[in-house]
């Protein structure tokens, strides 16, 4: 079956919340390697938290016969960005692969005091940490993970169909913000068009989520820019721009390349199996600033 690794590896995600939760380092068998990459994240490295997958490398076959020749465009002229893609896992966004042109990092990032104080806290081990309970990863944690994303556009909308925990982020093409921001886990965003590059323009985040499975923190003052440039018949060009002031001294960004796959989604339940959160072994994630938990009630 052409999708069994991805099973296996969607799997392999699930076990690893255990360890991460229980405070086990347990280092998982390594991903098969199909686009080989050099990087500065240990292979296997889960970085201390809940993720699955080999940094700097995607995880599905797809993507090696990849198609050349120039950038297809839609009836309306502009670049068609349709399809299944293949991207680079990437658990720590200050770092590179070696191989630079498939995800380049800006090095150690622009922390500001309060910055370090959020990722020297940071400790999902012993306090627990969102994905843990299967609950939304956020925007940028999503394009982050190991599992491939599907775009479908029209002249209206483009929609983001993730295979991580079978999420969705549909965006309007819209010259501003809505005026009545709901902030929410994967923030709103508006497409625009700048040449033939799309651009996706994200505010209002709820602050709950971090970026990357190392934990790199961001506030509810997010502002996310993503930049998305087909280049040929095969790949996108993906630049991410991090404008925090709250946690970052400056912007400062990531780049990424794309690869078309010829494969489909396939269903990712977080839920099915997570039995290290039924049994205890994860510690419960509540919202900053909610109330504690409550005991259930005995009966007598």
């Amino acid at each position: 079956m052409k999708n069994t690794g991805r099973i296996a590896t969607v799997i392999a995600a699930l076990a690893l919340v255990l360890p991460a939760a229980a405070g086990a380092q347990q280092e998982p068998k390594p991903m098969p390697r199909v686009q080989p990459l050099d990087t500065s994240v240990p292979v296997g490295s889960t970085l201390g938290t809940v993720g699955s997958g080999v940094p700097g490398e995607v995880t599905t076959p797809g993507s090696r016969n990849a198609p050349t020749g120039p950038a297809p465009r839609l009836p309306n002229g502009r670049p068609d960005f349709n399809g299944v893609w293949d991207h680079a896992y990437v658990p720590d966004m200050s770092l590179s692969a070696k191989n630079t042109t498939q995800q380049k990092a800006p090095g150690p990032l622009p922390l500001t005091p309060r910055g370090i104080d959020n990722i020297k806290s940071y400790d999902p081990e012993k306090d627990g940490d969102y994905t843990g309970m299967c609950m939304p990863f956020g925007l940028m944690r999503s394009m982050n993970a190991p599992y491939p994303v599907q775009i479908m556009q029209s002249d209206r909308y483009v929609a983001f169909l993730f295979e991580q925990n079978t999420w969705f982020h549909v965006v309007p093409f819209r010259a501003e913000h809505t005026p009545d921001p709901n902030p929410t886990w994967f923030g709103d965003s508006i497409a625009k068009w700048d040449g033939d590059t799309l651009v996706i323009d994200t505010v209002d985040f709820n602050g709950y989520t971090r970026l990357d499975t190392r934990g790199n923190p961001h506030s509810d003052k997010l502002h996310l820019v993503q930049r998305f440039t087909r280049t040929n018949a095969g790949q996108i060009a993906h630049t991410v721009t991090i404008d925090d002031p709250v946690f970052y001294t400056k912007p400062w960004t990531n780049e990424r390349t794309w690869l078309l796959s010829n494969g489909d989604l396939i269903e990712y339940s977080c839920e099915e199996n997570n039995r290290s959160l039924w049994e205890g072994r994860i510690k419960l994630w509540r919202p900053p600033g909610s109330a504690p938990l409550r005991e259930p009630k005995k009966k007598k």
